[in-house]
């Protein structure tokens, strides 16, 4: 079993600690600094374990994990980050919103000889799905009566916009295209330019997740979208990443981490 601590006690750390033990892995701390631990937050359906919990991250609260996992909140993250480095644990971040920090932070643990692993979104079909958008955007890269276009959409509680798994999508956008060379976030009161791409971005309601690609023309439109069902989609894929990054030192994407699967 793979020795876990969770840093964030939120959404998807209680689902990633109701979900652990089916996936090889014990939390053995929770870590919540923002708001420090409640036991009545676990759900009382779950089978899962109270563990030793802490509001500070601190060797004797990561409680022996192999691995802490961070899915905290954006204004936590790079403290958290810098003091699990500090301490030599090997770490899966799954916060969003702290990623221009990221060579700062990578940096840090290349030095300190950790394992690290971070993702803007943990779900394995969204990393599959990202392989099949670069695929699709070179076909229709031949084609100009195809002009591309994106959306992504989320629930009212998320704090960032454009979603990072947006802006990874817009990178392999435009890495695979050779007329698009620039994305557009904002509101358009113009035209696109012809090396324009624009992806908007809704937020309301409950949708935990939906990324679309176009590729329109006067005569059709294919679409390619992964919509996600549940939360659980990132907790597979977080206790997944956990247990790889183990034994590891190094630092990782975890789309680097599925393609050394793949192959």
């Amino acid at each position: 079993m793979t020795k876990i601590c969770l840093i964030g006690y939120g959404k998807m750390g209680r689902m990633i600690h109701q979900l652990a033990e089916s996936k090889a892995c014990e939390v053995v701390s929770i870590i919540d600094p923002l708001t420090g631990f409640d036991a009545s937050r676990v759900d009382p359906n779950s089978k899962a374990i109270i563990p030793k919990y802490a509001s500070e991250i601190t060797k004797e609260s990561l409680n022996d994990a192999d691995v802490a996992i961070d899915f905290s909140h954006p204004t936590a993250a790079i403290q958290n980050l810098e003091r699990l480095i500090e301490l030599g644990q090997n770490t899966v971040v799954g916060t969003t919103g702290w990623h221009e920090q990221l060579s700062e932070i990578t940096a840090k643990a290349e030095t300190a000889q950790i394992g690290f692993l971070y993702g803007a979104n943990f779900s394995i079909g969204m990393n599959l799905f990202s392989r099949l958008v670069v695929s699709a955007v070179a076909v229709f890269d031949s084609f100009e009566d195809y002009d591309l276009y994106a959306l992504e959409k989320h629930h009212a509680q998320k704090q960032d916009s454009p979603s990072g798994t947006a802006i990874e999508l817009a990178k392999l956008i435009l890495s695979a295209s050779s007329r698009k060379d620039k994305v557009v976030w904002d509101k358009l009161d113009r035209r696109p330019q012809p090396d324009e791409f624009h992806f908007a971005s809704i937020r309301g309601g409950s949708v935990p997740g939906t990324h679309s690609l176009f590729f329109d023309s006067p005569a059709d439109t294919i679409e390619l979208s992964h919509t996600v069902r549940s939360r659980a989609t990132f907790a597979h894929g977080a206790l997944m990443a956990a247990r790889w990054i183990a034994d590891k030192k190094g630092v990782y994407s975890f789309s680097e981490m599925i393609q050394e699967i793949l192959c």
